[in-house]
């Protein structure tokens, strides 16, 4: 099985070399692979069960549970492409998966350093949840927005409520399951990416005992950050149980019946006895404190309140915040819940106007969520942000809590009152709002607040991450969401022996457009206009830029800059150095327009960081936007992707002395 982030080279590639290699060796082989086009020549379960042995070549998780009881070798993707033949020897004696020593869905598959696989694992795992988590947030959210503004309706005791046995009771009713199965969808996500099936449902229910304060004496839940929590601690407690040696005749059950349940029953005990007591200590403590500030001035109350409201977004720390302002409406005093009222949409509204004003810095699933997290701001859900501090805990916690302070500090000052224990916009609209001018005020300061932090920290983070790769010996793969950067290593100077390709002007000047449509190959992602025989690019980087430009002058790059930093994060990913002298930097990225592929070659090489040493002489640098992701595109790129591995190909590639000699020899990919 190959598999890498983007699907669409190195997939094909290992798949073509490891069947060349099986092919020379008289081996029969079988390859699934996972590109972006889907899973193509997918292994059966007769396969699987006739099968000796088991190679996953692949940069990112893959789900390994039907392969229990066979040998299985899980490997860096680019391992398939520069040692295919040493692969087949290995798996012949790889560890039984599931009997003891088989790793999980998340066990390093790359090479590097100790560390640097470790952060690997811990960030694909928080994104695997985060994933899984988001549709949970998006539908319950809109569900309970929508019923609360057609069917709902102001009550001092209540806060906003819908009357019972009526349709937007039962609507509401269903978007509240939506709401209270994302924590435990959360956690055990998490713990799937790092223990694999045998984690789900430990990670789960530990979720789900996370969330539930009853069940350790605390008036409020852990939240979200108390999933995360379990969610690492059931994988890993399963990865640890899979280590321990059990007679062959136990080997079966121990993935469905032994492990989930020593796991489930460890973490919610755990949970239960030892997390559980402070989360309850916390939460009472809390309250008297805040009870002691009554008296206080009202922007300093103002500013802490907005600071607990946003930290864990329904976690005992907001739902303190919470209880006490609501708890004080009854006694008259209205103020300390409408400091709180100002605060409650800060964090979903100023999230999602980040990814309006920075939108490179998101990725279109993302994008999406933030549209859902500014619908359910206005209805004074918190909730909506939370699939954003969960991806990037240290940039958007402290950002909400920034501007939950500014919202909840002008509200206080302003002495703004709320009649109900409910927050957001909504709460103002119906009429529950004294001061309503200045909670708007509050509510907008506190969003522009929490979006301009947002973003300053997530860019901060993405230039700190690529400074610091750019120091780095390529190694093993860095996690990109928030954005990182890539290594840019200088070649060393050392010549090349290939046929060196004509001298050709280093200019970026763009190229006189082909004369017709058959000067185009690659159905048209790739033209005259597209190619370049000699790039003047010494290093990685500067090559990636030089690509960049020379896509740019077909008009189908709406941003030069995005695209190369796009390309880069990829490469910070796992080198696209394939080896055999041949890389393909790619991005998916809505900086193009459309599909486009150039090609360019370099007659020294260019260091890319290559697993067999090689310098890039044959570089293609493909770019398709976000939504083209399945498209024909796709599966033409793959058919690139396996010829390459022609050294015949290679060296007729290498060979041709202009453009239209290279576009002579690309036509030959069908």
């Amino acid at each position: 099985m190959t598999a890498c982030p983007t699907g669409i080279a190195h997939t094909y590639m290992a798949a073509e070399k490891l069947s060349q290699a099986a092919e020379s060796l008289g081996i029969d082989m079988k390859v699934e692979t996972q590109g972006s086009i889907g899973a193509e020549n997918v292994l059966t379960d007769n396969d699987v069960r006739e099968a000796d042995g088991i190679i996953i070549a692949a940069d990112k998780d893959v789900d390994r549970g039907r392969f229990v009881g066979k040998r299985v070798l899980s490997v860096g993707v680019s391992e398939g492409i520069s040692n295919p033949e040493r692969l087949i020897e290995r798996v012949q004696s790889a560890p039984v998966h599931g009997a003891g020593g088989g790793g999980g869905a998340a066990d390093p598959i790359t090479s590097g350093g100790g560390g640097g696989k470790e952060r690997s694992v811990a960030y694909k795992a928080l994104m695997n949840g985060v994933s899984y988590m988001i549709p949970f947030v998006v539908v319950g959210g809109l569900l309970i927005a929508i019923s609360l503004s057609l069917g709902g309706h102001t009550d001092p005791q209540g806060g906003l409520v819908i009357p019972d046995d009526s349709f937007w009771k039962h609507v509401n009713d269903i978007g509240v399951i939506g709401f209270t199965l994302m924590v435990p969808i959360l956690s055990g996500y998490i713990a799937y990416a790092i223990g694999d099936r045998p984690a789900l449902v430990p990670g789960m229910i530990g979720g789900w005992i996370a969330n539930t304060g009853e069940l350790y004496d605390s008036k409020a839940g852990a939240g979200f950050i108390g999933a995360i929590v379990t969610g690492f601690l059931a994988g890993y407690l399963v990865l640890w149980i899979k280590k321990v040696k059990v007679p062959k005749f136990a080997q079966p059950i121990m993935p469905i019946i032994v492990i989930p349940i020593v796991a489930t029953t460890a973490i919610g005990l755990f949970f239960i006895y030892v997390i559980g007591k402070p989360i309850s200590w916390v939460f009472e403590h809390l309250t008297d404190w805040l009870s002691g500030m009554t008296g206080t001035s009202a922007i300093l109350l103002g500013a802490i309140l907005g600071l607990m409201i946003a930290f864990d977004m329904g976690g005992p720390v907001n739902k303190t915040a919470f209880l006490f302002g609501a708890g004080l409406i009854a006694t008259g005093n209205q103020t300390v819940m409408g400091m709180c009222a100002a605060a409650i949409p800060v964090m979903p509204l100023g999230q999602g106007l980040a990814t309006l004003i920075r939108k490179r810095l998101y990725t279109e699933q993302e994008r999406e969520t933030g549209f859902a997290a500014l619908f359910m701001g206005l209805f004074g859900i918190s909730e909506g942000a939370i699939p954003f501090a969960a991806a990037r805990p240290a940039q958007v916690i402290p950002a909400n809590m920034l501007g939950g302070a500014v919202a909840g500090a002008i509200a206080g000052l302003a002495g703004v009152e709320d009649a109900v224990p409910h927050g957001g916009p909504i709460v103002a609209v119906l009429g529950a709002v004294g001061g309503v001018p200045m909670f708007f005020v509050a509510v907008a300061i506190g969003t522009v607040v929490t979006a301009l932090t947002t973003v300053a920290l997530v860019d901060l983070s993405e230039r700190k991450r690529r400074g610091a790769s750019l120091l780095d010996v390529p190694g093993g793969p860095e996690p990109v969401l928030a954005g990182v950067g890539a290594e840019a290593v200088s070649a060393s100077g050392s010549g090349a022996t290939l046929q060196k390709a004509p001298a050709a002007s280093a200019q970026t000047a763009p190229k006189a457009a082909p004369k017709d449509a058959t000067d185009e190959v690659l159905s048209g992602y790739l033209t005259e206009q597209t190619v370049k025989v000699q790039l003047a690019s010494a290093d990685k980087e500067s090559a990636i830029r030089e690509m960049a430009e020379l896509l740019a002058t077909t008009g189908k790059v709406a941003d030069i800059d995005e695209l190369v930093r796009t390309a880069l994060r990829r490469e910070a990913q796992g080198t696209t150095g394939l080896g055999e002298e041949i890389a393909i930097p790619h991005a998916k990225t809505d900086a193009v327009t459309s599909p486009i592929v150039g090609f360019a070659r370099s007659s020294e090489g260019i260091e890319w960081g290559a697993l067999d040493g090689t310098k890039a002489k044959l570089i293609f640098m493909i770019s398709v936007p976000e939504a083209a992701a399945g498209d024909e595109h796709l599966r033409i790129l793959a058919l690139l992707s396996r010829k390459l591995m022609d050294t015949g190909f290679r060296a007729r590639l290498e060979a041709a002395p202009d453009d239209a000699a290279i576009l002579d020899v690309l036509r030959e990919v069908r």
